[in-house]
């Protein structure tokens, strides 16, 4: 029998070459063993099949983020929601605020730096997005809007730096083109019509999946609709939608940043990097539901 590389499997199955060993470690894929370092996988091998998961209550997790939310409790699911979905999000906008200093302003509301210097933006934007993440749960069954979407980015920004430039537009739209990755982005004039027509379409599905929600992400952050914060917003967004529907939500993480990013370069003409992305983060919240023992099922 002939074996083939996770990376030319990679390229037969259209993904990543770390979903590939995810597989592999998994058990899913028959055959395949480890030589060293490295997995052999049999030729012609057909990818398994993959199945997102779904919350055997439609309401459960939502419920226990609002309890949790209302009780001020610690330590439960919505506390780590707070802490790893604000590190992780402004960690990958360029925040040095480490996970433990995200973790001590959340449980202390003070700073506790010592022989560090710190920008206060994001120490100031760190407290905003604890808030964003409340008015997301607050939210989360409400229709997506763009007064939702605009209230998110004015509480984001609301006593940062950026309020006092006259060119800084929070909580509407960007005055100034912009580019992200080296590549433009709707222009500001055109951007208020391009994201009603974005809301027009998405409104439009009767029943969004996991690529509806990650198709929106994509296209909202090819607008770029603000001037900065378009990232964290529309993670947030996907957060929200996630709840709403019914998916299993996800954090993208910081360590998965550079897979987060070649996805969404990437989604229109190949939609599993970005798509196994997502999976591999709701993996890791899955093991999360069932640590604090909030059921879901296939």
């Amino acid at each position: 029998m002939k074996y083939v590389s996770v990376a030319q499997m990679a390229r037969t199955w259209a993904m990543s070459e770390r979903g590939v060993r995810k597989y592999c470690a998994q058990g899913k894929i028959k055959g395949a063993f480890m030589q060293g370092k490295t997995w052999n996988i049999p030729e012609g091998t057909v990818r398994p099949d993959r199945k997102l998961k779904r919350f055997t209550q439609a309401s459960q997790l939502l419920t226990v983020l609002k309890e949790e939310k209302q009780s001020k409790h610690q330590g439960g699911i919505y506390h780590k929601v707070q802490v790893d979905l604000t590190f992780n999000s402004n960690h990958m906008e360029g925040s040095k605020l480490t996970h433990d200093q995200t973790r001590y302003i959340y449980e202390t509301n003070t700073i506790g730096l010592q022989d560090i210097a710190i920008n206060v933006d994001d120490i100031v934007e760190t407290t905003n997005h604890f808030r964003c993440i409340d008015l997301m749960i607050d939210r989360a069954n409400f229709t997506l809007s763009e007064a939702f979407i605009k209230q998110l980015h004015a509480l984001l920004k609301n006593g940062t730096s950026d309020r006092g430039k006259d060119w800084f537009a929070v909580g509407e739209y960007k005055k100034l083109p912009n580019e992200v990755g080296g590549s433009e982005t709707v222009l500001p004039e055109q951007v208020a019509k391009e994201i009603r027509s974005l809301l027009n379409a998405y409104h439009a599905i009767e029943k969004k999946t996991l690529d509806d929600i990650i198709d929106f992400h994509v296209r909202f952050e090819l607008i770029h609709p603000f001037q900065d914060g378009n990232g964290r917003v529309g993670r947030l967004i996907m957060f929200k939608e996630c709840l709403r529907w019914n998916i299993v939500p996800f954090i993208i993480s910081d360590d998965m940043k550079m897979f987060y990013y070649r996805g969404l370069n990437n989604w229109h003409k190949q939609r599993t990097f970005l798509r196994e992305t997502c999976l591999a983060a709701q993996d890791t919240f899955k093991r999360s539901l069932e640590y604090f023992r909030i059921p879901y099922t296939l």
